[in-house]
C-alpha cells in the first residue's frame, strides 16, 4: 500500500489501509486515517491530523507552514475531516499563534486543482472550491458554499452557508447565507435557488428567503433595520435563524 519511493517520517501515524503513491513525502507529526489515498508526489507536513477516506491528487502540499512573516516555527496544526477530495496542486497551510493556531477543514468537500487555503481558515462541510480559488488567512467558509473558479477571498471574510460565488469573484466583505455574488468587487445577484432546491428546501422556505433578500438588498434598509425585519418574518422552523446569526456576527460588513 506504500510505494517504495515514498518517504515516511517515523513520527507519522498512518492507518494500515492507506494508499501512498510514488514519491510522496510525509514529514513530521502526521496522522492519516483509514481509507485515504495519496496519489504520486503528495507532500503532507505536520502537525496535521487527517480523517478517513480523503483523496489527495498529485503535487498537493498539505500542512505546510503558513505564509505569514510573523510565523516563527510554532507547532500550529491542520485538521482535516473525512471524505474530502483534494485535486492537483492544492495547498493548505497550518494555523498561526496570532489566531486559532489551527486551520480546519470539515467533511465531504470537493477542492479542485490549484486551490489555496491559507492559515487559520475554517472550512465547513459539503463545500465546492473550483479551480484556482484562493483564500487568504483567517477566512471562514460555511457548509454547502460554492466558490467559482479563480475566486479570491480577502482575509477575515466569512462566506455564509448555501451561498454561491461566481467565477472570478473578488470578495472583500462577508457573503450572507443563501446569496449569489459575482464580480470584481463582488456584488449580490440574487439567492441560490437551484442550490436550495437540491438541498430540499421547500417552496415556502425559498419564498421566505426571497423576502429576506429583498429586505437586505432591495429596500434600502440599514442592516440593523433589516435584521429586525428578518426576525419579524422568520418562520416557526427557524429558516432564517442562521442568516440572522450570520448578519449579527459580521465584522467586515456584508457585500451590498
Amino acid at each position: 500500500m506504500i510505494h517504495t519511493t515514498a518517504i515516511i517520517d517515523p513520527l507519522a501515524n498512518i492507518a494500515d489501509d492507506v494508499q501512498i503513491g510514488p514519491y510522496c513525502v510525509i514529514k513530521g507529526d502526521v496522522t492519516i486515517g483509514s481509507g485515504c489515498i495519496l496519489e504520486s508526489h503528495v507532500v503532507i507536513e505536520g502537525p496535521t491530523v487527517i480523517g478517513k477516506n480523503n483523496h489527495f491528487y498529485p503535487f498537493g502540499n498539505i500542512g505546510a507552514a503558513p505564509q505569514d512573516k510573523k510565523y516563527a516555527g510554532e507547532a500550529t496544526t491542520l485538521k482535516i475531516g473525512d471524505d474530502n477530495t483534494f485535486r492537483e496542486n492544492v495547498t493548505v497551510n497550518r494555523g498561526t499563534t496570532q489566531d486559532r493556531g489551527e486551520t480546519t477543514i470539515g467533511n465531504d468537500n470537493w477542492i479542485m486543482a490549484g486551490v489555496h487555503i491559507a492559515h487559520d481558515c475554517v472550512i465547513g462541510s459539503h463545500c465546492i472550491f473550483a479551480n484556482a480559488t484562493a483564500l487568504a488567512g483567517h477566512v471562514t467558509v460555511n457548509d454547502w458554499s460554492i466558490l467559482g473558479g479563480y475566486t479570491l477571498v480577502h482575509q477575515f471574510c466569512q462566506i455564509g452557508e448555501h451561498s454561491f460565488c461566481g467565477m472570478g469573484s473578488v470578495i472583500n466583505q462577508d457573503i450572507p447565507n443563501f446569496v449569489i455574488v459575482s464580480g470584481n468587487l463582488a456584488k449580490p445577484r440574487g439567492i441560490n435557488i437551484e442550490g436550495l432546491k437540491r438541498r430540499n428546501f421547500s417552496s415556502d422556505q425559498i419564498n421566505l428567503i426571497k423576502k429576506a433578500y429583498r429586505s437586505l438588498y432591495r429596500t434600502g434598509n440599514k442592516l440593523s433595520f433589516a435584521i429586525e425585519e428578518l426576525e419579524s418574518i422568520n418562520d416557526s422552523a427557524g429558516t432564517l435563524d442562521s442568516l440572522i446569526n450570520f448578519l449579527k456576527s459580521s465584522n467586515r460588513g456584508i457585500v451590498r
